[in-house]
């Protein structure tokens, strides 16, 4: 990952536990030095980041405003059809080119001093470049060519467009790995519809989703929906998959096998103890989508993007720090042009179980505010995290593990030179 070696002299932000990825210092989720370092070496570093999907930015002229990192990015698709993506930043002042979340332009104007950007970024006029009655103005040796928006390399796969800073990023396929590639496919990998968006400010470290979306342990346990009305419980089958450098990752199980387990009824799993019933248990039905009947799954790609199905519930999320302390989340709801009506209306439906207030993920919105109140006082104390082993492995008999958080802070501390 071309992670920097740390000069001798250097004092390392953190020291990291002997025990390695099943610790984690409580530091790297309240240290400023620590969240500024993360900026350069892993958002503007060699990774691809999530910027938009190709449909909303499907036509010549359309533009979709995102993030990488705590940097402002707009994404463009030309006249001639070609995606770019840049800093969303006037070359003049610093100001922000695009205000809008999207929009259709022939090109790019900062309101502050009207220079003017093509839809590639470069900049084609500036406003009184020669003055007024040739007095004042641009210099002579003033290069147009030398003051373009700052550009970032674009990849795309499975709908999904991604940008990076770096020239060290491999190819977004090679960085994904096979096994990631192949299950975005299966999900993604469709003429797309967008059903509905949100997003919610989350009171806590960017990295602590990063852990949430990752963690199989909790799901049966924080979210007592998941387990009364039997949609997503560890003793289905199911599995975790890590790719090759261990900080992607695939979560998945199967409705119809579940075989109830004893240990539902003795870890103090509440919710599996009673019968309940919904008013409207339509909200639960669903048809098979995939000859593989997998039926819930999270897949995340590093940094701060995930890929998710519940039941029929197609969607992705990303997750964008706002500081040490505070991330926004954002989530697309998506459909197959492919679906019918009934379809379509079944997806809308599902989507109530997800999403800022929904059945399965409200208490993500909170819980990890508990861990960032917790943990912010003893930066010299690290979390345990050895459900499922010490290592970070691919485990498919079993999901009660914490593989995959420890995949996130195996790459997480390769790419920061944390060791």
């Amino acid at each position: 990952m071309n992670a920097r070696t740390l000069p001798p002299t250097e004092e390392p932000l953190v020291q990291w536990p002997k025990e390695g990825v099943a610790r984690v210092p409580f530091k790297v989720f309240s240290d400023p030095e620590i969240y500024k370092m993360e900026q350069e070496k892993i958002f503007r570093g060699p990774v691809w980041n999530y910027l938009c999907l190709e449909i909303e930015v499907a036509k010549p002229g359309d533009v979709r405003t995102t993030w990488v990192g705590d940097a402002p990015i707009l994404v463009t698709r030309d006249e001639h059809g070609k995606l770019h993506a840049m800093v969303n930043r006037c070359a003049h002042k610093g100001a922000l080119v695009c205000l809008k979340e999207k929009d259709n332009v022939p090109s790019l104007t900062c309101v502050y001093h009207s220079w003017n950007y093509s839809l590639d970024g470069q900049l084609q006029t500036v406003a009184f470049r020669n003055g007024i009655r040739g007095k004042g103005g641009m210099p002579e040796d003033f290069d147009p060519c030398k003051h373009r928006l700052q550009p970032l390399r674009v990849a795309t796969f499975a709908g999904i467009v991604f940008g990076t800073y770096s020239d060290q990023t491999p190819p977004i396929e090679e960085y994904l790995g096979q096994s990631i590639t192949r299950f975005l496919a299966r999900n993604m990998d469709h003429p797309l519809t967008i059903l509905g968006t949100h997003s919610q400010m989350i009171h806590n470290n960017w990295k602590l989703y990063a852990e949430n979306v990752r963690d199989s342990y909790h799901a049966t346990l924080l979210h007592t929906f998941y387990t009364t009305f039997k949609v997503n419980r560890l003793d289905m089958d199911g599995g975790i998959v890590l790719s090759d450098e261990k900080w992607h990752h695939i979560s998945y199980a199967k409705r119809a096998t579940l075989q109830e387990a004893e240990e539902y009824q003795t870890a103090g799993v509440h919710s599996a103890r009673y019968e309940s019933a919904l008013a409207g248990p339509e909200l639960l039905d669903a048809w098979t989508g995939f000859d593989d009947n997998i039926t819930h799954s999270i897949q995340t790609i590093f940094p701060n993007l995930v890929s998710q199905l519940t039941l029929n519930s197609l969607a992705v999320r990303f997750f964008v720090p706002r500081g040490v302390d505070k991330t926004e989340l954002y989530w697309i709801f998506l459909g197959y042009e492919t679906d019918t009506p009934e379809q379509t209306q079944m997806r809308v439906m599902q989507s109530n179980l997800t999403g800022a207030a929904g059945l399965v993920a409200l208490e993500d919105g909170c819980i990890n505010s508990f861990v960032q109140r917790g943990t912010v006082t003893s930066p010299d104390v690290a979390a345990f995290i050895e459900m499922g082993g010490k290592t970070a492995e691919s485990n498919e008999s079993s999901r009660a593990t914490e593989a995959a958080v420890r995949g996130f802070w195996h790459g997480y501390r390769e790419i920061m030179g944390f060791k």
